[in-house]
């Protein structure tokens, strides 16, 4: 009994150790009926630097890092091939900047639906790892909202 549990703190402890990235206040824009792509966002801070290098998830076999920006007046938006995460630096995804691309879904993203997504990250030596996030379907008003409320408390 002892080494299986031995064993098993020793994993969660390896565990740990490979998730390098912290994600935090994930979510995505839930879908309406017709719509074939959305979004996803989220806050993320690696103890090292690294990069978001791909997305993975079962709801479309499309999903990229994508920035918006402005060129001449017009918002553009084009996939990129890797985000730069600075050591100790939170570099947050959310509409209008980067942000997770789902394109060609399957099926629509319903409010309070889990979206679980699986980010690619390489560090500096080329070591490449990947981890799993669960981000909450909200309705763009709810988000919205929910940054307004974050505002009004910060102004207090």
């Amino acid at each position: 009994m002892l080494k299986k549990l031995t064993t098993a703190v020793l994993l969660c402890a390896a565990v740990s150790a490979n998730a390098q990235v912290e994600v935090t206040d994930a979510w995505a824009r839930a879908t309406v009926k017709g719509q074939k792509a959305t979004g996803v966002f989220m806050k993320l801070t690696s103890p090292k630097t690294t990069r978001l290098v791909g997305v993975k998830t079962q709801l479309t076999n499309v999903s990229e890092v994508h920035e918006m920006k402005m060129d001449k007046e017009v918002m553009k938006m084009q996939a990129v091939k890797s985000l730069e995460l600075p050591a100790g630096q939170t570099v947050v995804l959310k509409p209008g900047s980067f942000h997770v691309m789902l394109m060609d879904l399957k099926a629509p993203v319903e409010e309070g639906e889990h979206v679980v997504l699986t980010l690619l990250f390489e560090d500096a030596a080329g070591v490449k790892t990947q981890q799993e996030v669960h981000a909450v379907a909200k309705k763009a008003a709810m988000a919205g909202a929910d940054k307004q409320k974050q505002g009004e408390h910060h102004n207090h």
